[in-house]
């Protein structure tokens, strides 16, 4: 079988946690809520939440070695074949794959950008994303389609060859830029302001949205409710301590949301600049504090978005491995064909959601006040993931033996780590994702303005 070796587990599976929402979405979320009390319960949620679905994933893949479906049945006591719908996780994975090869499109475009005329005011960074966005169908498509090559160029080599090599390249090349930007932000002033921000409590940004954002953030920053770690470990042979490289996994993926948010509010408080800037911060409020550093400027820019592209590339890789293995494993096909059908599915529908933004397209590809792109993210993160997560708890809890949960992770760990996880799979976890989801569909904010 083509596995995995440890090293590359971590490294394929932190590949996939660490993405977009580390080094683009964690920081302005924390510059939302406050800093220091927000990264505080944020690390709470992935300790208790984020690794104990992450776990629940990975027991699943590794003790089936099988795709999604196969393995839910092979896992559950019953061996109840009607297990096999579980493999709608796949569907998300590729879902998301469609838009998130359109937004690593834009951050290609900002390379491009950075080694030309940077905007030099909000207004003119804001015009530029826009027109981007809103005008620009050639340059997106050309952009999406590089992007869609290389992910399925990547795949086609399969395990070994393909994801576990180009994981073991980008992963410490991303590595390497962020502690060269670390280095860099250590100079300057603000890095102390920075650190005061990150882990000095504000305790009075604390509410419960502040508490549902840290707990959406831990989830899906690490790929979970996509099946991208339950197929990543049945490509991880089994005397392989799969809770000692899961752990792993999580402190990697956490570093680099840290270091992330050092780097970038050290470079926003230098200029003067908010924290709270929002889903712009990148894209707008980056660009134009970088254009102000002369040619530094340009090198710093031009290295970000490159660590940008690397951090989105292993993760949208990882994306779309669960719906190649359902197709090689239950239907025979050949990998070649497999990926074939997938890159064509995600390509198709990532071309409809960056036409969805435009001024040409936006009318007839919006419904209900949401175009093809909000609908794709709103449909994977608010319903499918979760939906996902807590299937995979319940599973775990009421329809396994415990007595085989019990053997597989007590050959790694002691038989009181395998009792809290068990408690906090079976009780805790599904309770505080369903809170996540509900919130998600504001049936909360329903609840909460008619009882």
């Amino acid at each position: 079988m083509n596995h995995f070796s440890r090293i590359g587990f971590i490294l394929a599976a932190a590949g996939s946690a660490v993405g977009l929402g580390n080094i683009w979405k964690f920081p302005y979320i924390t510059g939302e809520y406050g800093g220091g009390a927000f990264v505080l319960v944020y690390l709470l949620a992935i300790v208790f939440i984020g690794l104990s679905v992450f776990l629940a994933e990975a027991v699943i893949g590794q003790n089936a070695q099988a795709d999604i479906a196969t393995a839910f049945i092979k896992t559950s006591k019953s061996k109840n074949k009607n297990w096999k719908f579980a493999g709608f996780m796949i569907i998300a994975g590729l879902i998301i794959l469609s838009f998130y090869s359109v937004v690593l499109g834009w951050i290609l475009n900002y390379i491009f950008t950075s080694f030309g005329n940077l905007p030099t005011t909000p207004e003119v960074a804001g015009k530029a994303f826009n027109d981007l966005l809103g005008k620009n169908i050639t340059g997106q498509i050309i952009f999406h389609t590089i992007i869609a090559g290389t992910v399925i160029f990547i795949v086609l080599k399969g395990i070994k060859a393909g994801i576990e090599k180009i994981n073991l390249i980008l992963m410490p090349l991303l590595a390497i830029i962020l502690i060269g930007l670390l280095i860099y932000a250590l100079t300057l002033d603000s890095f102390s302001q920075a650190i005061s921000f990150m882990f000095s409590p504000n305790w009075a940004k604390i509410d419960s949205d502040a508490l549902l954002a840290a707990l959406g953030q831990a989830f899906f920053t690490l790929s979970l409710g996509v099946g991208t770690i339950l197929t990543y470990s049945a490509s991880l042979p089994r005397k392989v301590n799969f809770v000692k490289s899961s752990i792993m996994v999580a402190i990697v993926d956490t570093a680099i949301a840290i270091i992330a948010g050092l780097i970038i509010f050290s470079f926003l408080f230098e200029a003067g600049a908010k924290s709270t800037d929002g889903p712009g911060l990148v894209f707008i409020s980056l660009p134009v504090i970088f254009s102000g550093w002369g040619m530094l400027g340009h090198f710093i820019s031009v290295s970000f978005f490159i660590a940008l592209v690397f951090a989105g590339i292993t993760s949208a890789v990882s994306m779309i491995e669960p719906a190649l293995k359902f197709f090689t494993d239950r239907f025979g096909m050949t990998r070649l064909k497999a990926t074939i059908i997938c890159g064509t599915f995600f390509y198709v529908f990532g071309i409809i959601a960056l036409l969805s933004m435009t001024g040409e397209y936006k009318a007839i590809l919006t419904v209900f006040g949401k175009n093809a792109f909000d609908w794709m993210d709103f449909i994977t993160s608010s319903f499918m993931m979760p939906l996902a997560a807590i299937l995979t708890c319940v599973f775990l809890g009421y329809f396994v033996d415990k007595e085989l949960l019990k053997r597989i992770f007590t050959t790694h760990v002691s038989e009181t780590f395998f009792n809290i996880w068990y408690n906090l799979i079976k009780f805790l976890v599904p309770i505080a994702i369903t809170i996540l989801l509900l919130n998600k569909l504001g049936i909360l904010d329903y609840l909460q303005k008619n009882i």
